[in-house]
C-alpha cells in the first residue's frame, strides 16, 4: 500500500510512474473520496469535541443538583447527529481503503520500460549451455507420471516415484541446507492462510481468481511467502534484531487460470508445486543491498548444481503488483532451447509492510520496514532442469549433481 500522505501530496507524479507498470490511476475518484472523507471527518471530530463538552458540563451540573434537562436533550440531539455522521463516513473509508488496496507498489527509477517479459534485461549469464536440442523430462523418465495424477486430481498435477522423488526430497534439503548457511532462520508454517494475512502480501484483493478457496472462506497459500512475511503482522521490531531472514519449504497452490499452451505438459506449470522461499524484512537503508545478497543466494544455488542461467531485470509491464523491483533467475531447459523462469527476487519496499502494519523501533520512532523475497528455488522446475541438463543419452541416465551426492544413495538414475 502507498503512503496516503506522499499520495496526496504527489498524485500526478505517482500517476506518471505507475504507467509503466499499465496501471492508470484515477486521481479524481481519489480526490472525490478524500474531500468526502476530510469533511465528514471534519464535522465528526467538530461532534466528538461538542459531544465531550456535554458530558462535562452534564457532570457539573448534575454533581450541583442543578436541572440537567436541556443539556440531556442536546446531548441526545448530539449522539444522534454524531451517529449519522459516523455512518455517513465508515462507507467512505471502506471505499478509500479499497481504492488504496488496489494501487500497485511504485516501480524503481531503474525498472526498464515494456510490457512484456521480451522487454526484460539480461544482467547477466552464468555457466555453458548445450545448445542441442534435447529431451524434455517426460520423455526422460517414466517415474514422473501426469497421466496417474489427473485420475487422483485432474490435470496439472504429478506423482513422482521411484528415484526421482528422492532426487527430488535431495533438492528440498540441498537448498533448506543453503537457505542456513546463508543466516535464514527455518520455520514449518500452516498451508492455509486467511484474508488478513493475503491482503498483507498484496494477493488480496487483486489476485483472488489465482488461489485456491476453501469453503470456510480461508485459502490454500500460493507461496510461503504469505506466511513467512505475516509473521510479523502488526509487529514493531526493534532496530538490533533487523535484519531478519527466515525460509521455509512449502507446497504451493496456484489455479493458474488461462490457456499456457505446452506449459501445461509435466512440471513446468501446476496447481501444486514446492518451493524454498527466502525472505527478509530490514530497515529501508538496507533494502538495496538486502535484493543483492537475496538473489546471489539463489544464483549459489544454481551454480553448485553447475546448471546455466540468466538473470534479468523485470521491464515495467512484467513488474508484480507489490514489486518496486524484481531480477528473475532462469535456468537452460535443452528441451525448449531457452531459458525458464526458476527464482523471482523482489524487493517490496515499504509496500508490504504498511499493508500488514510491519513497523522497526528506530532510536526514538518507528518506520515501515522494507521486505525482500524470493525462491531458493522453485523445486520442481530445479528437477526439471536437473533431468534434462544431466542426461546422458549415450547410456540413457541421469547423472546426480556432485553438490546433491550426499543426499542420496546413487549416483545416476536409468531411464
Amino acid at each position: 500500500m502507498l503512503d496516503i500522505k506522499y499520495l496526496r501530496q504527489n498524485a500526478e507524479s505517482i500517476k506518471q510512474a505507475l504507467l509503466i507498470k499499465g496501471f492508470e490511476l484515477d486521481i479524481n475518484t481519489f480526490n472525490s473520496l478524500e474531500n468526502n472523507r476530510k469533511s465528514l471527518q471534519v464535522e465528526v471530530e467538530s461532534l466528538q469535541a461538542e459531544r465531550k463538552e456535554l458530558s462535562s458540563a452534564f457532570g457539573q451540573a448534575k454533581a450541583k443538583g442543578e436541572d440537567v434537562d436541556e443539556l440531556s436533550k442536546k446531548i441526545e440531539i448530539n449522539s444522534n447527529l454524531l451517529k449519522e455522521k459516523e455512518d455517513e463516513l465508515k462507507p467512505i473509508l471502506v471505499n478509500l481503503e479499497q481504492f488504496l488496496l488496489e494501487i500497485p507498489n511504485l516501480p524503481d527509477p531503474s525498472t526498464p520500460e515494456g510490457s512484456s517479459d521480451i522487454d526484460n534485461k539480461i544482467i547477466r549469464n552464468w555457466g555453458d549451455i548445450n545448445k542441442k536440442k534435447g529431451l524434455d523430462h517426460l520423455e526422460i523418465t517414466s517415474e514422473i507420471d501426469t497421466e496417474l495424477a489427473a485420475i487422483l486430481a485432474g490435470s496439472r498435477f504429478s506423482v513422482l516415484s521411484g528415484k526421482i522423488a528422492k532426487l527430488h526430497r535431495a533438492l528440498i534439503q540441498f537448498m533448506l541446507d543453503e537457505a542456513d548457511e546463508n543466516g535464514y532462520e527455518e520455520y514449518y508454517v500452516p498451508f492455509i492462510t486467511n484474508k488478513d494475512s493475503l491482503t498483507g502480501t498484496g494477493q488480496l484483493p487483486k489476485f483472488e481468481e489465482d488461489l485456491f478457496k476453501l469453503t470456510d472462506g480461508r485459502y490454500l497459500i500460493s507461496t510461503a511467502e504469505i506466511p513467512l512475511t505475516n509473521l510479523f503482522n502488526k509487529k514493531t521490531i526493534d532496530l538490533n534484531d533487523i535484519p531478519i531472514k527466515v525460509t521455509a519449504h512449502t507446497p504451493c497452490f496456484r489455479s493458474e487460470a488461462g490457456s499456457y499452451g505446452k506449459d501445461t505438459r509435466g512440471l513446468i506449470r501446476q496447481h501444486q508445486f514446492e518451493k524454498v522461499e527466502l525472505v527478509q524484512v530490514v530497515h529501508p537503508e538496507q533494502s538495496e543491498n538486502a535484493l543483492e545478497e537475496l538473489l546471489l543466494n539463489a544464483e549459489t544455488i544454481l551454480q553448485k548444481l553447475n546448471l546455466p542461467y540468466q538473470v534479468v531485470q523485470l521491464c515495467g509491464g512484467d513488474l508484480g503488483f507489490s514489486s518496486s523491483m524484481t531480477f528473475d533467475i532462469e535456468v537452460w531447459l535443452p528441451s525448449q532451447e531457452k531459458y525458464r523462469e526458476i527464482s523471482s527476487c523482489s524487493n517490496f519496499t515499504d509496500f508490504q509492510s504498511r499493508r500488514a502494519n510491519i513497523k522497526i523501533k528506530d532510536e526514538n520512532s518507528k518506520i515501515f520496514a522494507h521486505t525482500i523475497n524470493g525462491s531458493g528455488l522453485a523445486v520442481g522446475r530445479t528437477l526439471i532442469a536437473v533431468i534434462e541438463n544431466y542426461y546422458d543419452e549415450v547410456d540413457k541416465v541421469i547423472n546426480i549433481p556432485d553438490a546433491l551426492k550426499k543426499y542420496l544413495t546413487f549416483d545416476t538414475i536409468s531411464t
